[in-house]
């Protein structure tokens, strides 16, 4: 059993909201979740899985402007300021402080809203309190 977290952050990388899918599923399925309840903002940030033109179009509504790097296939490459995507580590940090949490790190539970509830005391506990 495996599952995927796709997580919106603040500039300080404190996890703001979160959704859970199985691991086979789709990254913009999680994209599509995360969508409407984005914060405003100036940038966001993404890693390749979240390229897609439905969603760079989305956040352009929204006002926000779209720092993710294209997939690597061939074809015209995605243009993307560099020097702002590599402040995406501060949410790689994030996914390891929630990884301090041996609940979390070693996924005990086999339900997965059980799971869920365990990763929300862990954002609650170290980002909030």
């Amino acid at each position: 059993m495996n599952t995927k977290l796709h997580a919106v952050t603040d500039r300080n990388g404190r996890l703001l909201d979160f959704f859970m899918t199985a691991g086979q599923i789709s990254d913009y399925t999680g994209a599509a979740a995360l969508l409407d309840g984005l914060p405003p903002a100036e940038w966001m940030l993404a890693d390749r899985g979240y390229d897609a033109d439905w969603f760079m179009d989305a956040l352009g509504e929204k006002g926000i402007k779209p720092c993710i790097p294209g997939r690597k296939s061939p074809g015209k490459p995605t243009k993307y300021d560099k020097r702002k995507y590599k402040r995406r580590n501060r949410i790689e940090i994030m996914f390891g402080r929630l990884k301090d949490w041996r609940r979390v790190a070693t996924r005990y539970d086999r339900c997965s809203t059980v799971f869920f509830s365990a990763i929300r005391l862990a954002a609650t506990v170290m980002f909030w309190l």
